[in-house]
């Protein structure tokens, strides 16, 4: 049981926290159907998201098996079956689509149908292909963002999706900076990693993107808290002054990626650092504290 749990990845779970950004930030929480088709959402794409994983250890298991550290996955490690593996992502694939199908919201279905095949793609292909692997990382989580707004009836505003775009763009990045650091290109192939598009990144191509992309992102959020339409629905000029707390969380990941070996695993990363955790909570609660004045 616990190596299937493992297969699933519920750590990575947060990740789908971007369906409830459009709900959170439109406040429509206060609309119990909105909440229903929003949390809906959420789950469903806990279970592709968890159906994603099982399906891409299954494809490159034998390439796990050769790493020093992947090689103890449930499926490279041989805990988990094949059998049982090819029935859990059946079950995963159908459950996935089949409750949103169920609830009558088809088009949750549909951005989880998209996201799913976006997925099937890079596993079976484009993760190989230098930049478009990091876009499609990035389009899986626009996608996500596209089931809470657009699939359940809410407009985003144009700043959150150009800051969630290149959000999602940066921690791509920082990924891909990460695996170079901690699997050296020019190391054996049972030492290094299984993720060979590698070889077609520098450390310093990605330290320009890294940085092009937190900038961006940084910027993007400062005319988001500044933009009229922005004022209006929260009822304040002043989420500005929220823009120090957004800054200083991107500088701390970006000295954990090259000071303390992190980016690899975002949604672990963000869980584990103290201080990226406070600046968190301290975002909620000014946030909080504005719309709420």
């Amino acid at each position: 049981m616990r190596a299937l749990i493992s297969l699933l990845r519920p750590q990575q779970w947060l990740k789908n926290g971007f369906v409830l950004i459009g709900l959170i930030f439109s406040h429509g929480w206060t609309n119990p159907a909105l909440v229903f088709a929003v949390g809906v959402g959420f789950v469903a794409f806990c279970l592709a998201s968890s159906a994603v994983y099982v399906l891409n250890d299954y494809h490159d298991r034998a390439a796990d098996a050769a790493h020093p550290k992947k090689r103890l996955r449930a499926i490279a490690s041989g805990r988990v079956g094949l059998p049982a593996a090819r029935a859990l992502i059946v079950v995963l694939f159908g459950s996935a689509l089949g409750l949103p199908l169920v609830c009558g919201l088809w088009p949750v279905a549909l951005a989880v149908a998209s996201y799913l095949a976006l997925n099937i793609a890079y596993t079976l292909s484009l993760k190989h292909k230098v930049l478009v692997d990091v876009f499609c990382i990035a389009a899986g989580f626009m996608i996500r963002l596209a089931c809470g707004t657009f699939a359940v009836g809410i407009i985003p505003s144009r700043w959150m999706l150009l800051c969630s775009f290149m959000l999602t763009l940066f921690l791509g990045f920082a990924k891909r900076r990460a695996e170079i650091a901690s699997a050296p290109l020019d190391a054996p192939a049972s030492q290094g990693s299984t993720r060979t598009v590698l070889r077609h990144y520098s450390p310093q191509l990605l330290d320009i993107l890294v940085g092009i992309t937190a900038s961006t992102t940084l910027l993007a959020y400062g005319l988001y808290t500044v933009d009229d339409i922005t004022a209006a629905l929260h009822g304040t000029q002043h989420l500005i002054v929220t823009l120090p707390i957004v800054t200083f969380g991107v500088f701390r990941y970006i000295y954990l990626l090259y000071k303390g070996g992190s980016g690899e695993e975002p949604g672990r990363d963000l869980l584990a650092d103290n201080q990226i955790r406070l600046a968190v909570l301290a975002w909620v609660a000014v946030v909080v504290l504005l719309v709420r004045t």
